[in-house]
């Protein structure tokens, strides 16, 4: 999936001459974390979110440093920090060139930049002109959407079985003598694990295979330090 089919399109903005008390309640009222910041010319020069409303003096937030360390800092910083907490528009505490990703970027993509840059909200962008922007709620929709994808119709038993091993015997945790046993869909997984982690990879696994109904895990743990085995779940109901 790319960037122009899971964005929201309709993209409420502020100006930089935009109140802080404004752009809060616009923030609010459509119950979003933050907005693009548009110059007259409908061009994209920064953008607003939450975050930017923590420090500020209104709610008694702001910054309260050591003697020492704003001596460090010098009295740049002081002016910066003061114009943050105490800045009446949304200029005075806008994030300036805002990280941005163009239509065809994919939700790898997308999320990767979420997680190097910190950042929860990307702008999209068609050449110079804002089309969209994405945050955290559309890729959460997009995860719905595809979850509920028509069922694959050739997701018979062999097929589902075939497809598990071949998706679990290709990883490093693959759990040792891996068998898969399919009726009508019921998954059963036996083997020998050294994690519980590798366990539930495999289940996830099979769990993610078109036309599987159910996973039942027959796997027996094995300490590779002790030797001390145990036996998971289902088996270890069905014997007692």
């Amino acid at each position: 999936m790319r960037a122009h089919q899971v964005m929201t399109k309709n993209v409420i903005t502020v100006t930089p001459q935009t109140s802080i008390e404004n752009a809060a309640n616009i923030m609010l009222r459509n119950h979003i974390g933050g907005v693009p910041v548009v110059n007259s010319d409908g061009r994209l020069v920064g953008i607003v979110s939450e975050s930017d409303f923590l420090r500020r003096s209104e709610i008694g937030t702001g910054r309260k440093r050591p003697a020492w360390l704003q001596f460090f800092l010098g009295p740049g910083r002081a002016a910066v920090d003061f114009i943050r907490e105490r800045g009446r528009k949304v200029e005075d505490v806008m994030t300036l060139e805002p990280i941005t990703v163009e239509e065809e970027a994919s939700l790898d993509e997308l999320v990767g930049l979420m997680e190097k840059k910190n950042v929860k909200r990307l702008p999209v962008m068609r050449g110079k002109d804002l089309v969209g922007i994405v945050a955290p709620s559309n890729l959460l929709q997009a995860v719905a959407s595809k979850a509920a994808e028509i069922p694959d119709l050739t997701a018979d038993d062999d097929h589902i079985r075939d497809r598990i091993l071949q998706q679990v015997s290709a990883t490093d945790w693959c759990p040792i003598g891996f068998e898969v046993a399919v009726r009508n869909g019921i998954v059963h997984l036996h083997g020998v694990v050294i994690s519980p982690d590798s366990r539930r990879a495999a289940i996830v696994a099979a769990e993610n295979v078109a036309g599987v109904k159910d996973v039942h895990d027959h796997f027996c743990f094995v300490d590779t330090y002790s030797g001390y085995h145990l036996e998971f779940r289902e088996d270890a109901k069905a014997a007692s």
